[in-house]
């Protein structure tokens, strides 16, 4: 259970004055009664996913496992984010596990796609496509490069490489499949992109990346019981929710999510696109941004010690790591760092957590919320996953807009189809 302290948060309001309006919310939530109710299939995804589609996901992973050397997801936003913050967050950043996974379908960049086919040229490959409806641009259109290129490499053994993850009965993508005999898995009706990961849109390349989903899936059902009651004396998530309200009804329109993991920079990626596209809408909402300290702390950090008061933060932090270093002795000590010497890093790590919290509450007058999870082990993925989705369905709700839909993406896309001639 990821556990919550207010203490640095400098709230002017009690939360528990919010218990009523909590409850309420959490009714609507329960009841399928909310704004967006047609997309909250993830309060129960635990207990109503599909068992023999889970069991075919390991059983297509194993195989991916055993016979390529590079597995392609070619997706954007949720159908990627989600999976890449948890095979970082999991295996860190220089895991020896294989096959090796690259992201493709989340840039129009020429370089970047031109470098990943010129790098997979040689390699064996397996492709995963995600998109609900298949037309997204950016990721049909690597798709369509990444496809050609399958079939050249492959002939026809190429529909037995590609996998598509998108609807279970429409769209161009499905259609492309049944055409061509791809292995499909489901995304759901009822779950949006950015809640997805805990799908098959996320579980596949997880799976792949040697992670064992069963964890995931026990910590996001224990979550459910976790981050399920109204009560605000029980329910970190929605204290967390209440927090963020409070904060920002005090004039702190940016949230700073912070950690003191590299492997979890992801996670942070995954979360902005979480909370900005849920409450980003009717003109209000949180900005999130992140930072990972302390490397940001020579970067961002003068801003946040005495810049605007703008900006509150919230730290997630991590009490066990994946490994630890001890810091050695050396007798010549001509960098005068033997003072560390026998101690662990990651002891060292939390110290400058601590005087970082320090330094931006107390003197910085930041207010900081702390989040502490205990590993980052896929258990604690899955827990974490229904701790935010919980948090952000509550504090865009208090907001009175529909955390599930995202209807300012699309103005982007309408210009852009213009101008590249699209009829």
């Amino acid at each position: 259970m990821i556990q919550l302290d207010l203490n640095h948060a400098h709230l002017k309001e009690n939360v528990k004055d919010y218990q009523e309006q909590v409850v309420s919310i959490d009714k609507q939530l329960v009841s399928k009664t909310c704004l967006g109710n047609d997309f909250i299939g993830w309060m129960t995804w635990a207990n109503d996913y599909d068992r023999e589609e889970f069991a075919r996901i390991k059983e297509c992973a194993k195989k991916i496992r055993e016979n390529s050397e590079v597995f392609v997801v070619c997706g954007i936003g949720g159908s990627y984010l989600g999976a890449r913050a948890a095979i970082e967050m999991i295996n860190g950043l220089y895991a020896d596990k294989k096959p090796e996974i690259i992201y493709m379908g989340n840039t129009f960049s020429s370089s970047y796609i031109a470098q990943v086919m010129d790098y997979i040229k040689d390699k064996e490959v397996v492709v995963n496509v995600i998109s609900k409806s298949g037309t997204t641009t950016e990721t049909a259109l690597a798709f369509r490069i990444l496809k050609q290129f399958m079939e050249e490499k492959y002939g026809d053994e190429a529909k037995n490489r590609i996998i598509a993850t998108t609807d279970k009965a429409r769209g161009t993508l499905k259609t492309l499949a049944t055409k061509e005999g791809y292995e499909t898995f489901v995304i759901p009706d009822d779950i949006g992109g950015r809640f997805s990961v805990i799908t098959p849109v996320g579980l596949l390349p997880i799976a792949v990346a040697g992670i064992d989903i069963d964890e995931l899936m026990k910590g996001l059902h224990d979550g459910m019981g976790e981050y399920g009651d109204p009560d605000l004396d029980k329910n970190p998530a929605y204290r967390y929710a209440v927090a963020r309200r409070i904060l920002q009804n005090e004039g702190y329109d940016v949230e700073l999510f912070v950690n003191y993991e590299p492997q979890m920079q992801m996670v942070a990626e995954w979360w902005k696109q979480l909370f900005g596209e849920s409450e980003g809408k009717d003109g209000k909402g949180i900005l999130p941004d992140s930072v990972c300290f302390s490397t940001d702390l020579h970067s961002l950090g003068q801003f946040v010690q005495e810049g605007k008061k703008v900006l509150f933060e919230t730290n997630l932090y991590v009490d066990k790591p994946m490994i630890d270093v001890t810091f050695p002795n050396d007798e010549a000590n001509e960098d005068g760092m033997n003072y560390l010497a026998g101690k662990s890093v990651d002891w060292a790590n939390k110290m400058a957590a601590q005087g970082t919290l320090m330094a931006h509450e107390e003197t910085g007058g930041v207010p900081n919320i702390l989040l502490t999870m205990p590993d980052m082990s896929a258990y604690s993925f899955g827990n974490m996953c229904m701790f935010f989705f919980k948090a952000i369905a509550m504090t865009t709700l208090m907001n009175d807009s529909n955390p599930f839909n995202q209807p300012g993406v699309e103005v982007y896309k309408k210009n852009m189809f213009k101008l590249l001639g699209k009829e």
